[in-house]
């Protein structure tokens, strides 16, 4: 006899990468290296609402890579924005690809999936009802492969009253569900869910920094899914830096998502001459300007968790009651050390904070013992 090579998997991973967005494809982009190590012979699909620019900002990582649309495509193409129609329209296109032949050849691929891997965010939840749908996509291709459906690091908080019972009955057919925050595992409400936190905790590494060019304050202020104006924004954060006592050349502004966070900014700029712009793209290709001894000021979650996890105390700035401040709070409830700034009121200066080596190193195991169960080494 003769040893016969296992064959090929086929892993089927659905993100938001392609926006683009730091905190998306720095989570897409950590599945896709840690597959590269564990699973370099398998075919790795991305289902993303963007797959050209997912494709050239993260097709280099896993030599097998693909990138696609369809399970997006098909929570569009539902007859109406509610949660319960778009998840039967997917179910029953997936189980009749004819019902939707525009993209029957994407069904199949999915519909032979080995793994269909819901990847970490907080894009499925009642902010975006359709997207709900994601997780009807994922129970109905695994209906038809045999294959295994799981989720990590999803933030499905908030929900409307009437999709939680769908919410849940969906999540009880994939074999593995992890949450990031404790509001998503409540609505679960299964004593198998697990909680460990957001899915970079998993991917955090000296790499993803820069380490020249820091300046001694950092900000990144949002202007999309807002309570409060751009204007008062603006102002918060002119104030915070004058009630702090810093001067303009010790600023610097970094960019989560291209255009959206440069509209505070192009308020301010001609108040705080010398301040430093970090674009999206530098960010992406040298890393992001965060280390200890420097404080930031960031009402995006992932440059909050990013910027901490290097050590640096900040404040969290809460945009959405409903969405930014569950946010921001499971990172402060794992540690990070910074305060949550709920109502623009101006914040002490931060003496402390960051997350300490040892949290960090805990964070990682419980992500790598679900990567291990996914995956396998």
């Amino acid at each position: 006899m003769t040893n016969r090579t296992p064959p090929e998997r086929r892993l089927y991973l659905i993100t938001t990468t392609g926006h683009p967005n730091y905190g998306d494809e720095l989570i897409t982009a950590t599945w896709l290296e840690h597959l590269a190590t564990v699973a370099p012979n398998s075919e790795v699909w991305i289902d993303c609402p963007n797959p050209g620019p997912s494709e050239v900002l993260l097709g280099h990582l896993h030599p097998n890579v693909r990138f696609t649309d369809t399970f997006w495509r098909l929570c569009w193409e539902a007859p109406t924005d509610g949660p319960w129609d778009v998840a039967a329209f997917v179910q029953h296109a997936v189980a009749d690809p004819g019902l939707a032949p525009r993209w029957v050849a994407g069904i199949e691929v999915a519909a032979r999936a080995d793994v269909v891997h819901l990847v970490g965010g907080g894009f499925v939840n009642g902010i975006w009802p359709r997207h709900i749908g994601l997780m009807a996509a994922a129970v109905a291709a695994v209906r038809r492969s045999g294959g295994r459906a799981v989720m990590t690091g999803q933030g499905l908080w908030p929900v409307a009253d009437e999709a939680r019972s769908l919410v849940r009955n969906l999540a009880a057919q994939f074999e593995l569900v992890d949450v990031r925050d404790e509001p998503s595992a409540e609505l679960i409400g299964s004593p198998h869910v697990h909680c460990t936190g957001d899915d970079m905790f998993f991917g955090v590494s000296p790499a993803l920094y820069r380490d020249d060019d820091l300046r001694d304050v950092m900000v990144c202020v949002q202007s999309d899914m807002l309570e409060v104006t751009v204007p008062s924004l603006a102002g918060f954060v002119l104030d915070t830096l004058r009630s702090w006592g810093v001067g303009p050349d010790r600023v610097g502004f970094v960019e989560g998502i291209p255009r959206v966070d440069r509209e505070v900014f192009a308020l301010i700029e001609h108040d705080l001459p010398g301040a430093r712009f970090y674009p999206f793209s530098e960010i992406m290709d040298r890393g992001l300007p965060a280390a200890a001894g420097q404080r930031w000021i960031s009402s995006r979650f992932h440059v909050h968790l990013m910027a901490a996890a290097a050590g640096a105390p900040g404040v969290a700035v809460s945009v959405s009651s409903g969405y930014y401040a569950n946010k921001h709070r499971s990172l402060v409830e794992r540690g990070s050390g910074w305060t949550l700034n709920e109502d623009l009121s101006l914040p002490d200066v931060p003496t402390s904070g960051g997350f300490a080596p040892a949290t960090l190193d805990d964070l990682r195991s419980l992500k790598s013992a679900l990567a291990d169960k996914i995956y396998g080494r």
